[in-house]
């Protein structure tokens, strides 16, 4: 599989990105332009469940919460998104989550309730999973940030996995990652491979060589994606650090 530089242009998907979707839409300003919206949209529709997990974290109830994300969306893509919380854009992950903290205290409480879907601008959500999702995840996150940061790592992983998966499938590889998958997680038993050579018809091997294969595009796609999400790609490493420490609270 190819690797991907995180800070060249996307040549197959035709977009003009110059390097990480936060920078496209940090450059872009205050104007709007379709390369920084579809950026913004893009990273919206990964990261939207992390919000409603903080939103119900913080004791607002279902129908609230998918009331209260939506109606920040619907905001926050239509403008003046950039106005402010200067300190915070280094990171989406932690902009959103202020320019969310900042919706709440300042505006929704001088506010009626919006309708979702009310003329404004939309992000098509799942909202029917949502909960559920939620009520699993609550059981062991203790505060609404704590709950936010897991949500995200979360999110960025499963991202990754699609990536990869979608990778491996337009090679004709799909029923080797399917089974292989299994050994992107960590801890994972070695001898397991020898199972998994059998089932293949590959040598025990071949089967090494293709996980070790695997697992470095996906610790790539993994940099890749949460530069995606960053001003400057040198902080990859401190943003991993401090996603991947929510695991461990």
């Amino acid at each position: 599989m190819n690797s991907s530089n995180p800070t060249a242009p996307d040549a197959g998907s035709g977009d003009i990105f110059a390097t990480t979707h936060w920078t496209v839409v940090l450059a872009a300003g205050q104007q709007h332009t379709p390369q920084s919206d579809h950026a913004l949209e893009a990273l919206c529709r990964t990261y939207w469940f992390p919000l409603y997990a903080y939103v119900r974290r913080r004791g607002h109830a279902k129908a609230d919460a998918e009331d209260l994300v939506q109606a920040f969306f619907a905001r926050f893509l239509a403008k003046n998104y950039l106005a402010s919380l200067s300190e915070e854009r280094g990171r989406f992950r932690a902009f959103l989550l202020a320019a969310l903290k900042n919706f709440l205290i300042n505006e929704w409480k001088h506010a009626n309730r919006q309708k979702r879907g009310g003329g404004e601008i939309a992000l098509s959500l799942d909202w029917e999973t949502a909960d559920t999702k939620f009520q699993v995840a609550a059981q062991n996150e203790p505060s609404p940030d704590q709950a936010f940061d897991r949500e995200w790592a979360l999110a960025l992983l499963s991202k990754v996995i699609e990536k990869l998966q979608a990778e491996c499938v337009a090679e004709g590889k799909a029923q080797l990652f399917e089974q292989l998958k299994v050994f992107l997680a960590a801890g994972k038993s070695e001898t397991a491979q020898s199972e998994v050579a059998t089932a293949l018809g590959m040598e025990e091997g071949a089967v090494r060589v293709a996980v070790h294969r695997l697992r470095k595009r996906y610790r790539q796609l993994l940099r890749d994606e949460i530069a995606n999400t960053l001003s400057d790609p040198a902080m990859v490493d401190e943003e991993m650090r401090a996603l991947f420490g929510a695991f461990t609270l």
